[in-house]
């Protein structure tokens, strides 16, 4: 080896060095680092009651989580009617006040109540029956929409939950099996798609009960399910289905975004739109002008479960621009307790050793700081 390949070997050697250093140096201390990632968390768990040493206070008083997601059934055990977090108004009330309580932070509390086939509070615990999206689009009455959905809030703001996994901004296709299958979509027009979207979140807004509009980029026409695995929407989507998040961006009523965990080689030829930076930073965010909180779909659905490591989804939905990742721990891969600790730790060891930018966490934790505030005005 001569002395100049020596000179240029410790040369290169220098700048790794340097810029470890700079990596390292840049890094706020561990506890910082987990309050972040942990903040970057929807997390779910089992039970209609809460105490001191139970599993959501580890999680929201303990781990910092950003967000609880409460469903009626366990679809980890033997997914009967209250077989999980509601039961009744009166303990769910409860429940949700304590889970504040615990927290010395405006604590997200989610669930899906879109009405119809998913409505986690059923008049079985007391609640108010509600109707599908289907049946308020045909009906096509702005009156009829928000009577429904005034009381779809007021029900939500009273038992303590601020976040609505709702509504479905889908195009309608019957033949899709996760959604237009149950009558989820309101339309096929994206007129009428964001019509009813707008009146949904209108009277939510007015509860102060944040929404979600879901599933971008679009899951109307996807027939398989991705909650059993792998689906490809290339053949199926058109860009008509984009319509209703863009309007309903551009009229400052989309507070949070929930992705699809769809393969689709329109937008991108590589990952799925939840691990898609293509689909997330790009189409929705530089294109859409969306810089409000992106939430996952469950990570641990076996459309990701099935393709990728937990950690290396991670890792790309987050480099992807998702803010919240969800890990309901309802589903069938199984609930596990101390998942969300796990994850914690996933997210960590990846900032720590670079493969995501402390820059891109700070991005997250000040999109879900101004979620947390728009709650509390």
């Amino acid at each position: 080896m001569t002395r100049m390949q020596m000179k240029r070997i410790l040369l290169t050697l220098a700048i790794v060095l340097t810029a470890a250093n700079s990596l390292f140096a840049q890094l706020p201390p561990d506890s910082v680092l987990r309050r972040y990632a942990a903040g970057m968390l929807m997390v779910g768990f089992k039970g209609d009651s809460v105490t001191e040493d139970c599993d959501a206070a580890r999680y929201v008083r303990d781990l910092k989580v950003g967000a609880i997601v409460l469903f009626d059934i366990d679809a980890t055990g033997d997914a009967t009617i209250g077989s999980r977090n509601i039961t009744s108004k009166e303990r769910l009330t409860r429940m949700t006040a304590q889970l504040q309580a615990w927290a010395d932070y405006p604590l997200l509390i989610a669930t899906d109540q879109e009405g119809g086939r998913v409505a986690r509070l059923k008049p079985q615990y007391g609640f108010l029956p509600t109707v599908t999206a289907e049946y308020l689009g045909t009906v096509d009455n702005e009156d009829t929409t928000r009577y429904y959905a005034s009381r779809i809030a007021k029900e939500m703001r009273e038992s303590g939950v601020n976040i609505n996994l709702a509504p479905v901004v889908d195009v309608l296709n019957h033949d899709c099996a996760a959604v237009g299958h149950y009558n989820r979509c309101y339309s096929t027009d994206p007129q009428v798609i964001v019509r009813h979207a707008g009146w949904f979140i209108d009277e939510n807004h007015r509860q102060g009960v944040l929404c979600t509009l879901k599933h971008f980029p679009g899951h109307g026409n996807a027939i398989d399910d991705s909650h059993y695995g792998f689906v490809d929407v290339t053949n199926a989507w058109t860009p008509v289905e984009l319509e209703p998040f863009k309007m309903l961006i551009d009229e400052g009523k989309a507070d949070l975004i929930m992705t699809a965990h769809l393969f689709n080689r329109n937008i991108d030829e590589d990952y799925p739109a939840t691990l898609s930076s293509k689909t997330i930073n790009g189409l929705l965010r530089k294109q859409m002008g969306f810089d409000g909180v992106v939430v996952t779909d469950d990570l641990y659905m076996q459309a990701i479960r099935n393709q990728y490591s937990i950690p290396t989804a991670l890792e790309l939905a987050i480099n992807a621009g998702a803010d919240l990742i969800c890990a309901g721990n309802n589903i069938s891969t199984g609930f596990e307790a101390d998942r969300p600790f796990k994850l914690v730790e996933m997210i960590v060891n990846s900032v720590k050793e670079g493969r995501i930018s402390w820059e891109r966490m700070e991005q997250s934790h000040e999109r879900i700081k101004r979620l947390q505030e728009k709650i509390n005005q």
